[in-house]
C-alpha cells in the first residue's frame, strides 16, 4: 500500500501537526523524516493542548508506531524530555522508534548555532539557535555523530576527539569562546542518553518497507515547509534540510513510487517567522488582528510570527514543487471578523507580471503583489462541521482559492480543536 506525505505549502506553522494527528487514526505508522526541534506541533485533545518538537504526532494513538527516521537530527535531551512529558500526562511511549542512522545534535552545534547569529548582527538568518544547522552542515561534511554511534563508546570518542578539536579552535580563535570538554559531553551522551535512547532504536528503513508490503498505512510527516526548503525556499532564509514531499524519500528511505499521496498544508491567510521576503505581509492593523486571532506566537520559541494575506502565487509553486494531490487549508475561522479578504493572485516587478515564482531572488525581494478582493462572512465558523454549516461567502473563498492553485481543497479548519476540520471538496 502506497503512502501518505503531509507537507507545508508556506513559511511553516500551518498545522502540519493538527492534520497528523487526524490523519493517523486511519494509518499505522507516522514518520518524521526531516528537520529536528526547531518544529513546534500543537495538537489540542478533549481540551488538552499537546506541544510536540520531535516526537511524530501520531504518538497520541495507541494503535500507531511513531517513527523518527534517518533524515532527523536528534537533541537527545530534548527527545526524552518531550517523551517524559507525554508519559507524565497518560501517553503510551513505548512504541517509539528512532533510526540508527539519524544525526545527532551536539552541544558544540548549539554554541556554534548562537555565536554565528550574533556574529552575523542584521544580517542575521532568524535560526531558532537549537544547532539544526550545524549538525546538518556536519554531516553534509561527514563528520557528523550519529545516534548509532552512541552504542560503541570507542568509535563515539574517537569522532567526538575529532571533530571537536576544530569546533573548539573556531570557537576560540573566531568568537573568543571557552572550549568544551569531550569527557563531559561523552559522559552526558554515553551514560545518561544512550542507555534510555537504545531501545527505541531500530531499522526504520525495513519496518516502513515491512509495514507497506503488509498492506499497511505510512503517513510520512515534514517539518518546517516548502518555503523553508534548503533547495526551493527563500534562500538564506531556510531550513538546513528539505522538507518538500521529495525530501520524504531520503529522509525515510522510501521511493518516489512509494507515494501516492501527497497532502498540502496551508493556511487560510499566510504566516513567517524571522527575516526574509514577504510579498503579502501586512504590517499594520490587518497584521495585528491576525496575529491577535490566530494566536501567532511559535510553539517552541513563543516568537511573534509576520502575517499576511493569503498568496495564490506561492502556493502554485508548492503545488508544482510537491506534486501535490490535494491541500488542506487550516484556520478559516480567523478570517471570521473581516468585512472583505484579499488573495494575492500574481506579482508585479518592473512591469513583468508574475503568476508563479520568479526564479531570481532581487525578483522576488521587489515584487508587489496584485490582490483580488473577496466578501467576507462575518460569521462565526468554530462550530461548523459540514459544509452547509459554512456560510456562501466562506465556502467562495475556499472555491477561489482551490481554482487559483489548480488543486482540490479537501479539508478546511475552523478551530483549533482536533475534530475542527470539515471536509469540503472542491473540484
Amino acid at each position: 500500500m502506497p503512502a501518505t506525505v503531509v507537507v507545508g505549502t508556506q513559511w511553516g506553522d500551518e498545522g502540519k501537526g493538527k492534520l497528523t494527528d487526524l490523519l493517523a487514526r486511519e494509518m499505522h505508522m507516522v514518520v518524521r523524516y526531516q528537520g529536528g526541534h526547531n518544529a513546534g506541533h500543537r495538537i489540542v485533545v478533549n481540551g488538552e493542548a499537546f506541544a510536540l518538537q520531535l516526537v511524530p504526532s501520531g504518538i497520541l494513538y495507541d494503535h500507531i508506531t511513531p517513527m523518527i527516521g534517518n533524515g532527523v537530527v536528534v537533541d537527545p535531551a530534548v527527545l526524552l524530555a518531550e517523551l517524559d512529558s507525554l508519559i507524565s500526562k497518560g501517553v503510551d511511549t513505548s512504541r517509539m522508534v528512532v533510526s540508527g542512522n539519524a544525526h545527532l545534535i551536539m552541544p558544540y552545534h548549539q554554541e556554534l548555532d548562537r555565536v554565528t547569529e550574533r556574529f552575523l548582527g542584521k544580517n542575521a538568518l532568524g535560526t531558532t539557535k537549537r544547532g539544526i544547522g550545524p549538525a546538518y552542515a556536519d554531516k553534509a561534511t561527514r563528520v557528523g555523530l550519529r545516534v548509532q554511534d552512541l552504542f560503541d563508546p570507542k568509535i563515539f570518542r574517537q569522532k567526538l576527539d575529532v571533530v571537536l578539536k576544530e569546533k573548539n579552535a573556531i570557537l576560540a580563535k573566531v568568537y573568543n569562546r571557552l572550549p568544551l570538554s569531550a569527557e563531559d559531553i561523552a559522559n552526558r551522551y554515553l551514560n545518561e542518553y544512550a542507555p534510555r535512547i537504545e531501545p527505541m532504536v531500530g531499522d526504520t528503513v525495513g519496518l516502513i518497507h515491512d509495514a507497506l508490503d503488509a498492506g499497511r498505512s505510512v503517513l510520512l510527516e515534514g517539518a518546517q515547509a516548502t518555503f523553508l526548503d534548503l533547495d526551493h525556499g527563500t534562500y538564506p532564509f531556510v531550513t538546513s534540510s528539505n522538507p518538500v514531499a521529495g525530501g520524504a524519500c531520503t529522509g525515510s528511505g522510501l521511493g518516489p513510487r512509494d507515494i501516492d499521496r501527497v497532502i498540502g498544508i496551508a493556511k487560510a491567510y499566510v504566516t513567517r517567522v524571522g527575516a526574509g521576503p514577504f510579498p503579502t505581509e501586512q504590517d499594520n492593523d490587518t497584521g495585528n488582528l491576525l496575529v491577535e486571532r490566530g494566536h501567532e506566537f511559535g510553539t517552541n520559541t513563543g516568537r511573534r510570527r509576520r502575517c499576511g494575506w493569503f498568496d495564490a502565487v506561492m502556493l502554485r509553486q508548492a503545488v508544482r514543487l510537491n506534486s501535490l494531490t490535494e491541500v488542506a487549508l487550516t484556520k478559516l475561522d480567523v478570517l471570521d471578523t473581516f468585512e472583505t479578504v484579499k488573495v494575492c493572485v500574481a506579482y508585479e516587478a518592473d512591469g513583468v507580471r508574475y503568476t508563479h515564482l520568479p526564479y531570481h531572488q532581487s525578483t522576488f525581494h521587489n515584487v508587489t503583489p496584485i490582490y483580488e478582493e473577496l466578501p467576507g462572512w462575518r460569521t462565526d465558523l468554530t462550530s461548523a462541521t459540514a459544509p452547509a454549516d459554512v456560510p456562501e461567502a466562506a465556502r467562495n473563498y475556499v472555491t477561489f482559492l482551490s481554482e487559483q492553485i489548480g488543486v482540490p481543497v479537501r479539508l478546511v479548519g475552523v478551530g483549533p480543536g482536533r475534530e475542527q476540520f470539515v471536509s469540503f471538496a472542491t473540484a
